[in-house]
């Protein structure tokens, strides 16, 4: 039977996993029974996603990633190369502690870059940017910039990954990006889209 999605001869997909239509794995990767990736998602060389882990659609895993279970991305989700997930807090080789797993949600459209550690438990929000070798140990805000180790919001971006700068009036603090012309609004460190 001829697969919807495409597969590269060394990896392996064991059945039953879920693989969407027009989606990508590449070489040595590994997808346990019962994971779920959505539709056009692209992973890259060794990776390897739990049978517990949820991708959603348009996800794209660079080299060296490990979806541990308990993790869930939602759509248009990036995750840089050798970037980490975890799954309990305080684990021990000698005592399992499956019954211990904690979720870790990453919301649409956010990004993880390189060398980055995420710890379990926590969410990071819509369009939110992890920077390259940040340690996330707390929830991230929707389109915020978190930077260093512990991480630290240091700035927001918009849905399309450039830097946003907040202007305050009268009433509010207002963005415009500068490359796609979305309008921001902030308020109690939270930032969402203007409507207009």
């Amino acid at each position: 039977m001829e697969l919807s999605y495409y597969k590269h001869e060394s990896a392996f997909v064991d059945d039953p996993a879920c693989v969407g239509t027009g989606t990508k794995i590449w070489h040595f990767s590994h997808i346990m029974a019962g994971a779920e990736i959505g539709k056009r998602c692209v992973l890259g060389q060794n990776v390897f996603v739990g049978s517990e882990a949820r991708l959603g659609n348009n996800v794209h895993i660079q080299n060296g990633v490990s979806i541990y279970d308990g993790v869930i991305l939602e759509d248009d989700v990036f995750c840089g190369p050798s970037m980490v997930f975890t799954n309990v807090t305080n684990p021990r080789s000698e005592i399992s502690k499956k019954d211990q797993i904690r979720k870790t949600v990453v919301k649409r459209g956010a990004t993880i870059g390189a060398n980055a550690t995420v710890v379990c438990g926590n969410v990071i929000g819509r369009y939110a940017f992890v920077g390259a070798g940040a340690v996330v140990t707390g929830d991230v805000p929707d389109h915020a910039l978190v930077l260093g180790v512990p991480g630290e919001v240091a700035g927001w971006v918009c849905r399309c990954g450039e830097a946003l700068v907040f202007h305050t009036t009268e009433e509010s603090e207002r963005a415009k990006c500068g490359a796609c012309d979305r309008a921001y609004l902030k308020k109690d460190q939270c930032v969402g889209p203007e409507h207009t």
